[in-house]
């Protein structure tokens, strides 16, 4: 066998690979979802000081390249604060910040699009600020915000790819690996790339189900 040639093994190489990034993908979306979304909160309810804080550090991590966070906080925060921190523990860090700032963005948005009169006739009929963000806000937010975030999901599937630099083995450094080996890139870079596409148009149909699904429950039937 040359050393050009394809194995068997390698299509274990390619699954793991696309576990780590569908793994990481899945963890740093759930959790910047959960701050995304308490941020927006914040900002909906205008709390003093932390809205501002909230505020500049959503715009400066939206607004920056998600790589050279990722080389901030794998090279600079160790260094800086001299703590030892693992290539798949800077990933989640950065990816999950990242996440949270656009959420946060969309969570506002949604959230706004409620309309603040159904907020204040709330709290006059007696709700707490928690009622009244569990059944008025939360639901039609939802409906809001759910063709956005599909969207977000797919880019960040896309934005996981940078993890590699740093030397997490995920699906693009397993891809960079074997291309390598075999000196094949064509036949590497289009597995890769058919992984991902497959992936993104499986998010992609789960969400506009959910979001017909969600847009059915809310819809006005009349009396």
């Amino acid at each position: 066998m040359r050393y050009t040639d394809f194995t068997p093994y390698d299509l274990v190489l390619l699954a793991q690979g696309l576990g780590v990034s569908l793994g990481l993908f899945a963890s740093t979306t759930l959790l910047g979802l959960l701050l995304g979304t308490a941020l927006a909160v914040i900002r909906f309810y205008r709390f003093p000081v932390l809205t501002e804080i909230v505020t500049f550090i959503t715009e400066l991590l939206k607004n920056s390249p998600v790589l050279v966070q990722l080389f901030l906080v794998f090279f600079g925060v160790p260094a800086f604060f001299r703590l030892n921190l693992t290539p798949v523990e800077a990933a989640m860090i950065t990816l999950t910040g990242n996440t949270a700032a656009f959420i946060y963005v969309i969570a506002v948005s949604a959230m706004e699009a409620v309309g603040r009169d159904q907020v204040e006739a709330a709290r006059v009929f007696g709700l707490t600020r928690w009622q009244v963000l569990r059944h008025i806000i939360a639901p039609q937010a939802a409906a809001f915000a759910i063709g956005p975030l599909t969207g977000l999901m797919v880019n960040q599937l896309q934005v996981t790819s940078l993890i590699s630099v740093i030397g997490v083995v995920d699906l693009t450094k397993v891809g960079n690996i074997l291309n390598l080996r075999t000196l094949k890139p064509f036949i590497v870079w289009t597995v890769v790339g058919l992984l991902y596409y497959l992936v993104a148009k499986l998010i992609a149909w789960a969400g506009a189900r959910y979001e017909a699904r969600l847009r059915a429950h809310t819809a006005w039937r009349g009396i």
